[in-house]
């Protein structure tokens, strides 16, 4: 599958070293190409993965294509993709390849594309990169000029500081919480960031899921449905909060004290609220997202914004509009003070923040705000036959209005309920 953040596919059938190799190499001509005709300086890569079993296989052939082309690789390892992101940023480099397949299962696998700002790849670049993929074959270098391949094992250790330099934590007051947090990193990428910024902030951590092997024991999408070891958890060791994070560790889901998942909508929701609490201004999310951060950003005489699902999506339409603040309802929260980029390890810091301010439980936090019911579902559906599908629920429906933006999203303003239906970006169904 090609999204705009890059390329899905199940290992072995159709995601092959071959393919991933052959990837990578048109990835780095592509690089080279677009880069300033002046600028004749090493073309540097970096690359990182997450814990899945196949993340070495690839991770060798992303960097043989990128080395056969006359790229440098810097290889940071397992890291978590803001981890990567930062570091993309921060760096020289002209862009970055994560190995990594989020949520999805551990027979998945993909490549992710960065740009040299530290973002995915945008719709209209991803667009020019695919037309170059599929018409050119970019020659080799020669031996004299390929690339090179180092490594870099501080990243991780470098975004754990910038997140404890962010202006909205208040260090004393979280470390004097001194909060008990249970912590599931679904043996994902999660284990080289989470318990260490945790233990920074003042917390008592104990962790279900911590090995980096790859083997998720459920379904690694952090859902309220797929919590359930992390809920009894919670029960059992008397923690004031229980934090679930995906493989790659750019969402992150909450568990109240009493064990009960409390929806990823409310990880944003929380967060924002302790952005606009200091800074109000406005806060971008998109259009799958519930109201309850709507709320929040009125509450904070602030503004809400809605673009089409998908990172990036996110990322372009908060640089545009200047947001404080944004991410999706599935647990992404992007801080643009750090980087444009969905991260759990801030989400986690700004949530822990929204207790201190408020001097209260995750379950009293969520009781202050309406509670709203939202469901999700994802079906298969032939896409070729969406635009009549629109059609015939517009018809059907009834809505106030239809915001065509990223498939049919209808709204009825008076019940504060909306649907929106849309192809998904990472897996062939069609979201509700």
């Amino acid at each position: 599958m090609v999204g705009v953040s890059g390329f899905r596919g199940r290992v072995g059938d159709p995601l092959t070293p071959e393919l991933v190799c052959l990837l990578a190499t048109a990835f780095g001509a592509f690089v080279k190409r677009s880069r300033d005709p002046s600028n004749d300086l090493p073309v540097d890569i970096l690359l990182g993965r997450d814990t899945r079993t196949s993340g070495p296989v690839l991770s060798r052939a992303v960097s043989a294509g990128l080395v056969s082309v006359g790229c440098n690789v810097v290889d940071l390892g397992i890291v978590s993709t803001p981890t990567l992101m930062l570091a993309v940023e921060d760096s020289d480099a002209l862009g970055g390849i994560a190995v990594t397949a989020s949520h999805n299962p551990a027979e998945w696998n993909a490549l992710k594309l960065a740009a040299p700002e530290g973002t995915f790849l945008d719709a209209e670049t991803m667009s020019k990169f695919l037309e170059f993929a599929l018409s050119e074959d970019p020659s080799r270098t020669p031996s004299d000029e390929l690339g090179g391949v180092t490594t870099d094992d501080g990243a991780s250790a470098r975004h754990l500081e910038a997140v404890l330099e962010l202006p909205q934590l208040d260090l004393p007051a979280l470390r004097a919480r001194a909060f008990k947090v249970a912590l599931d990193c679904v043996r994902g990428a999660g284990a080289t960031i989470m318990p260490q910024l945790l233990e920074a902030l003042g917390c008592e951590v104990v962790g279900i899921n911590m090995e980096m092997d790859g083997l998720f024991p459920r379904d690694p999408e952090p859902t309220a449905e797929n919590l359930t070891e992390l809920a009894d958890f919670v029960r059992r060791e008397g923690a004031d909060i229980g934090l679930a994070v995906d493989p790659d560790v750019d969402r992150l889901s909450l568990v109240n004290e009493n064990g009960a998942p409390i929806g990823e909508d409310l990880t944003l929701a929380l967060a924002s609220a302790v952005v606009l609490r200091r800074t109000p201004g406005i806060v971008v999310t998109n259009l799958s997202t519930s109201a309850i951060v709507e709320d929040v950003a009125r509450a904070h005489a602030s503004e809400l914004v809605r673009s089409p699902v998908g990172e990036i999506n996110v990322a372009r339409r908060m640089q545009l509009e200047g947001a404080v603040v944004g991410g999706e309802g599935n647990g992404g929260v992007i801080l643009p003070n750090l980087h444009h980029t969905r991260d759990a390890p801030v989400a986690a810091a700004l949530v822990l923040q929204h207790l201190v301010d408020e001097q209260t439980s995750l379950s009293a936090a969520v009781d202050e705000w309406p509670a709203y019911t939202i469901v999700k579902k994802k079906i298969s559906f032939p896409r070729e036959a969406l635009s009549e599908g629109y059609t015939e629920l517009e018809r059907q429906l009834e809505s106030d209005g239809v915001d065509s933006a990223d498939g049919a999203r209808f709204c009825w303003e008076a019940r504060r309920t909306w649907l929106h239906v849309r192809p998904s970006g990472t897996e062939p169904v069609v979201r509700l």
